[in-house]
């Protein structure tokens, strides 16, 4: 199979969806390799190292969509990408279509197949392509609430882990999951007051075990949610529900109550994001203020390190990727949990909970059609 490799386009996004270890691999199954010229650049892979891996380098991103049966990216497809795409090929990045219908019609307007690494699944339940990136973005999360809460920034002025005689930054955690997890890690580390809050129990009998007693592990509830929430410097919004839009935990009437210059941290924002005041933002204008509070919602978190991020995405990906190369869309037969990846085919959306959260009807090809108010 011939794979293309163009550059990402988004804002701020430095990561390439195969690093040159990845390339080598693929090409050494006997699959051609196409690849951006720079398409490495934000990774300090140069041309010369994909050439070395066996790729061939081509000048212009239209030049790798015409030439690909397989794209493989890290970020949603823009406007101008999906526009690119043809019946025949197969697209295979992150998608996050739930709050995004333009990028939904435009996929089901190109004929062609889009798989999502947030909805592949392995056989614990777990969503092994958003993991690591979860990981990433959970860690990066801390870092980003840290500095939002500096008072030249507009925050508090709040330490995060304060000093002797004066109390550390008190920190709640949406959601129990790997963001939550590797975001409450960090400012355990960092010697913050701790909360995480989830809804089932014997996952926060696992975090209680996993830090010691050092975080306080809440069950979640609307009381419980606006209590930590009120009473917090720092809010990390790390809720997923896969495929689907992010539930809204914090309301807009909540932000009056809360401590001015408090810092909400949406790593949902992906799928909507789970502050109703959310909206996106970017490594360039990474935050933005609503009734004396600070929100951070950056959508490609990853993205501002992207030698570690792409790497570790890699490592979970190239599985995959080799699957589809090796066997085309019949992988889907093979692997059901590749199969939980496909999003869109034949100008159809294939997932449920998508479909769901766009108001789509997933009827036969050609008669989809916008079933809800978006």
């Amino acid at each position: 199979m011939r794979i293309g490799v163009p550059t990402e386009i988004k804002c701020n996004e430095f990561r390439v969806g195969l690093v040159p270890g990845s390339v080598r691999e693929l090409v050494a199954r006997g699959h051609d390799v196409v690849v951006q010229s720079g398409a490495g650049a934000g990774i300090f892979a140069d041309d010369a190292a994909y050439a070395k891996a066996g790729a061939r380098i081509l000048p212009t991103a239209e030049d790798v969509f015409a030439a690909a049966e397989m794209i493989v990216k890290v970020k949603e497809p823009q406007a101008v990408e999906y526009r690119r795409l043809k019946p025949h090929q197969i697209l295979f990045t992150y998608l996050h279509l739930a709050p995004d219908p333009d990028q939904a019609r435009g996929l089901l307007a190109s004929g062609a197949t889009a798989i999502a690494y947030e909805t592949v699944t392995d056989s614990a339940g777990g969503l092994p392509l958003l993991a690591p990136m979860s990981e990433v973005a959970g860690r990066l999360a801390i870092e980003a609430a840290a500095i939002a809460l500096r008072r030249p920034t507009g925050g508090r002025g709040v330490l995060m882990g304060g000093v002797p005689g004066v109390r550390p930054a008190k920190v709640a955690v949406l959601g129990g999951g790997v963001v939550g997890t590797h975001a409450a890690r960090m400012a355990v580390g960092l010697g913050a007051d701790v909360a995480i809050i989830d809804r089932s129990l014997p996952r926060l009998r696992q975090l209680d075990e996993l830090f010691e007693g050092r975080v306080r592990t809440l069950a979640s509830t609307m009381d419980i949610i606006e209590t930590e929430v009120l009473g917090a410097d720092v809010v990390i919004g790390a809720v997923l529900i896969a495929g689907a839009s992010a539930p809204k935990l914090v309301r807009r009437d909540m932000l009056p109550h809360m401590k001015r210059g408090a810092v909400l941290v949406d790593v949902s924002i992906d799928q909507g994001g789970c502050f109703e005041t959310s909206r996106p933002t970017t490594h360039a204008d990474p935050t933005f203020e609503v009734d004396g509070i600070i929100h951070y919602c950056v959508a490609n978190m990853p993205g501002a390190v992207p030698v570690t991020s792409a790497q570790a995405l890699n490592n979970a990906t190239l599985p995959f990727v080799i699957k589809l190369a090796d066997r085309g869309l019949a992988a889907f037969d093979r692997d059901p949990h590749l199969a939980a990846g496909l999003n869109i085919r034949d100008g159809r959306i294939m997932h449920a909970a998508v479909a769901s959260s766009l108001g789509f009807d997933r009827g036969p090809r050609g008669k989809v059609r916008l079933v809800a108010a978006e």
